[in-house]
């Protein structure tokens, strides 16, 4: 029996609670527990939203909250691919493919075509929203890394260099101005000046 393009959208939604059980390596900020993708996801999805005037050029905020809701939805089929952790981007580019392409499929048309379709801009990176939203997801766990005393930096014994060629180029590249900022963050945190980095509020 065909589905109904509700009961699509509701198979969809059901699978991708499964999000929510792909832990990643970056801690929460009071380093209580590793965050889920599903939380990232939602943490990036605000970030656009508050920081979206901080972007290299023009975006369309809507636009990059949707891709940040979507990218990391391919998770649920392939993981976490950790920044640090060495993995060969070649394949991961495949079995993301893959998943992007089965799970959208669990979406009726036009909804199918127009999540992939933003997926695959995130991936690219080539238009001024992608290029944002990539700045963002790099940015994130940066600012986490740096409020945590190091978190996955010092896990995985990752240098200044590391950082700076990790992260920078694409932080750069779609917001600048986020980037001057986590490079002094970088180099306080590199050199042991912990006390040049802001406090969290109570």
């Amino acid at each position: 029996m065909q589905l109904t393009a509700l009961e699509k959208q509701l198979s969809f939604l059901r699978e991708i609670d499964r999000l929510k059980t792909v832990i990643r390596q970056s801690p929460l900020l009071d380093q209580s527990r590793r965050e889920n993708s599903a939380e990232h996801s939602w943490h990036l999805a605000m970030y656009a939203l508050i920081l979206s005037e901080h972007a290299r050029g023009p975006v369309n905020t809507n636009r990059v909250i949707q891709m940040l809701l979507l990218h990391d939805v391919v998770e649920i089929d392939v993981g976490d691919f950790p920044i640090h952790g060495g993995s060969s981007s070649e394949l991961q580019a495949e079995q993301e493919s893959r998943a992007a392409a089965r799970l959208f499929g669990l979406l009726p048309e036009p909804q199918r075509k127009e999540f992939l379709s933003l997926w695959q801009e995130f991936e690219h990176a080539e238009t001024e929203d992608a290029k944002f939203a990539k700045a963002l997801d790099r940015f994130q766990p940066l600012l986490i890394n740096i409020f945590t005393g190091g978190g996955t930096w010092t896990e995985n014994g990752v240098s200044l260099e590391q950082v700076f060629s990790r992260y920078g180029p694409v932080i750069k590249r779609g917001a600048p101005e986020l980037w001057a900022v986590c490079e002094r963050w970088v180099s306080q945190h590199f050199s042991g000046q912990a006390a040049g980095i802001p406090k969290q509020a109570d």
